[in-house]
Protein backbone atom coordinates (compact mmCIF):
# COMPACT_ATOMS: atom_id res chain seq x y z
CA UNK A 1 0.00 0.00 0.00
CA UNK A 2 1.40 3.50 -0.72
CA UNK A 3 0.93 6.38 1.59
CA UNK A 4 -0.83 9.44 0.33
CA UNK A 5 1.38 11.94 -1.02
CA UNK A 6 0.54 14.90 1.60
CA UNK A 7 1.84 11.99 4.05
CA UNK A 8 4.36 11.28 2.67
CA UNK A 9 5.44 14.98 2.45
CA UNK A 10 5.01 15.23 6.22
CA UNK A 11 7.85 12.50 6.94
CA UNK A 12 9.68 13.87 5.25
CA UNK A 13 9.52 17.37 6.44
CA UNK A 14 10.36 15.46 10.02
CA UNK A 15 12.98 13.82 8.95
CA UNK A 16 14.72 16.66 7.63
CA UNK A 17 13.71 18.37 10.97
CA UNK A 18 14.65 15.74 13.27
CA UNK A 19 17.93 13.86 11.64
CA UNK A 20 19.91 16.94 12.57
CA UNK A 21 18.36 16.88 16.37
CA UNK A 22 19.67 12.91 16.35
CA UNK A 23 23.10 14.34 15.67
CA UNK A 24 23.01 16.57 18.31
CA UNK A 25 22.47 13.86 20.85
CA UNK A 26 24.63 11.09 19.13
CA UNK A 27 27.55 12.61 18.11
CA UNK A 28 28.89 13.87 21.63
CA UNK A 29 28.39 10.21 22.55
CA UNK A 30 30.99 8.65 19.68
CA UNK A 31 34.06 8.60 21.56
CA UNK A 32 37.61 8.27 19.40
CA UNK A 33 39.87 5.33 20.85
CA UNK A 34 36.51 4.32 23.12
CA UNK A 35 32.99 3.44 20.18
CA UNK A 36 33.12 0.45 19.02
CA UNK A 37 31.35 -0.22 15.13
CA UNK A 38 28.39 -1.93 16.95
CA UNK A 39 27.81 1.30 18.84
CA UNK A 40 27.84 3.32 15.75
CA UNK A 41 25.58 1.09 14.25
CA UNK A 42 22.81 1.46 16.91
CA UNK A 43 23.42 5.26 17.15
CA UNK A 44 23.63 6.53 13.71
CA UNK A 45 22.00 3.54 11.60
CA UNK A 46 24.01 2.08 8.58
CA UNK A 47 26.27 4.20 7.15
CA UNK A 48 25.06 5.38 3.50
CA UNK A 49 28.37 4.93 2.15
CA UNK A 50 31.51 2.88 3.20
CA UNK A 51 34.91 4.12 2.36
CA UNK A 52 37.39 0.76 2.16
CA UNK A 53 41.20 2.88 3.34
CA UNK A 54 44.69 1.73 1.75
CA UNK A 55 45.38 -0.01 5.20
CA UNK A 56 42.67 -2.38 5.62
CA UNK A 57 40.42 0.30 7.59
CA UNK A 58 37.24 1.75 6.46
CA UNK A 59 35.33 4.83 6.87
CA UNK A 60 31.41 5.11 7.34
CA UNK A 61 30.12 8.23 5.39
CA UNK A 62 27.09 9.78 7.03
CA UNK A 63 26.27 12.19 4.94
CA UNK A 64 23.21 14.84 5.58
CA UNK A 65 22.07 15.57 1.96
CA UNK A 66 20.27 17.40 0.22
CA UNK A 67 18.32 19.05 2.98
CA UNK A 68 21.27 19.01 5.29
CA UNK A 69 24.59 21.09 5.28
CA UNK A 70 26.82 17.93 7.08
CA UNK A 71 28.45 14.86 6.39
CA UNK A 72 30.39 12.97 8.83
CA UNK A 73 33.18 10.94 7.91
CA UNK A 74 33.62 7.90 11.15
CA UNK A 75 37.11 5.99 10.40
CA UNK A 76 37.87 2.92 12.24
CA UNK A 77 40.90 1.49 13.14
CA UNK A 78 42.05 -2.31 12.90
CA UNK A 79 39.93 -3.38 15.73
CA UNK A 80 36.99 -1.52 15.15
CA UNK A 81 36.95 1.12 17.26
CA UNK A 82 36.57 4.75 16.12
CA UNK A 83 39.70 6.26 15.12
CA UNK A 84 38.32 9.45 13.99
CA UNK A 85 35.13 11.50 13.72
CA UNK A 86 34.77 14.90 11.07
CA UNK A 87 32.27 16.74 9.70
CA UNK A 88 33.70 16.90 6.13
CA UNK A 89 31.93 19.62 4.74
CA UNK A 90 34.52 22.42 6.14
CA UNK A 91 35.70 25.27 4.32
CA UNK A 92 39.31 23.83 4.83
CA UNK A 93 38.18 20.30 2.81
CA UNK A 94 36.46 22.32 0.41
CA UNK A 95 40.04 24.15 -0.31
CA UNK A 96 41.51 20.63 -0.71
CA UNK A 97 38.99 19.95 -4.27
CA UNK A 98 41.58 20.86 -7.35
CA UNK A 99 41.43 20.75 -11.00
CA UNK A 100 42.52 17.25 -11.96
CA UNK A 101 41.44 15.05 -8.88
CA UNK A 102 39.05 11.79 -9.75
CA UNK A 103 35.06 11.37 -9.02
CA UNK A 104 36.20 8.79 -6.81
CA UNK A 105 38.73 11.26 -4.41
CA UNK A 106 36.20 14.33 -4.54
CA UNK A 107 33.71 11.78 -3.27
CA UNK A 108 35.76 10.17 -0.76
CA UNK A 109 36.63 13.64 0.89
CA UNK A 110 33.13 15.34 0.69
CA UNK A 111 30.82 12.52 0.77
CA UNK A 112 27.84 11.60 -1.66
CA UNK A 113 26.97 15.17 -3.38
CA UNK A 114 23.38 16.35 -2.88
CA UNK A 115 23.06 16.16 -6.22
CA UNK A 116 24.21 15.13 -10.22
CA UNK A 117 23.66 16.24 -13.50
CA UNK A 118 25.08 15.86 -16.73
CA UNK A 119 25.76 18.88 -19.48
CA UNK A 120 26.50 16.48 -22.69
CA UNK A 121 26.45 20.04 -24.83
CA UNK A 122 29.70 21.29 -22.00
CA UNK A 123 30.70 17.63 -21.57
CA UNK A 124 30.34 17.50 -18.01
CA UNK A 125 28.61 16.31 -15.30
CA UNK A 126 28.22 18.78 -12.07
CA UNK A 127 28.13 17.53 -8.56
CA UNK A 128 26.83 20.09 -5.80
CA UNK A 129 26.67 19.87 -1.92
CA UNK A 130 24.43 22.01 0.08
CA UNK A 131 26.76 23.75 2.63
CA UNK A 132 27.04 26.33 5.44
CA UNK A 133 26.93 29.51 4.07
CA UNK A 134 27.20 33.60 5.85
CA UNK A 135 23.22 34.85 5.07
CA UNK A 136 20.71 33.13 6.55
CA UNK A 137 18.20 34.47 3.24
CA UNK A 138 20.50 32.35 1.09
CA UNK A 139 21.56 28.58 0.18
CA UNK A 140 25.26 27.86 -0.68
CA UNK A 141 26.22 25.01 -2.83
CA UNK A 142 29.75 23.90 -3.13
CA UNK A 143 30.17 22.80 -6.87
CA UNK A 144 32.39 20.43 -8.59
CA UNK A 145 32.53 20.15 -13.13
CA UNK A 146 33.83 16.93 -14.07
CA UNK A 147 34.75 16.16 -17.48
CA UNK A 148 33.04 13.44 -18.91
CA UNK A 149 35.63 11.97 -20.71
CA UNK A 150 37.70 11.17 -18.56
CA UNK A 151 35.79 11.80 -14.79
CA UNK A 152 38.61 14.30 -13.71
CA UNK A 153 37.39 17.32 -11.82
CA UNK A 154 37.70 20.83 -14.63
CA UNK A 155 36.91 23.33 -11.56
CA UNK A 156 35.09 23.77 -8.56
CA UNK A 157 33.28 26.92 -6.69
CA UNK A 158 30.83 28.08 -4.59
CA UNK A 159 27.44 29.60 -5.66
CA UNK A 160 24.88 30.96 -3.45
CA UNK A 161 21.22 31.85 -4.12
CA UNK A 162 17.69 33.10 -2.34
CA UNK A 163 16.00 30.65 -0.19
CA UNK A 164 12.83 29.32 -1.02
CA UNK A 165 10.33 30.97 1.53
Amino acid sequence: MQLPRWIATIFSALAAVLLPACDAVNLPEIKPGITTQAEVRSRMGEPGFIHRNDDGTVTWEYSRQPAGIHCYMISFDGRDIVAEMEQVLTPENLARITPGMRQSEVQRRLGQPARREVFRNLGEEVWEWHIAGDIPTEETYFSAHFDLDDGTLRKAGQRIEAKNR
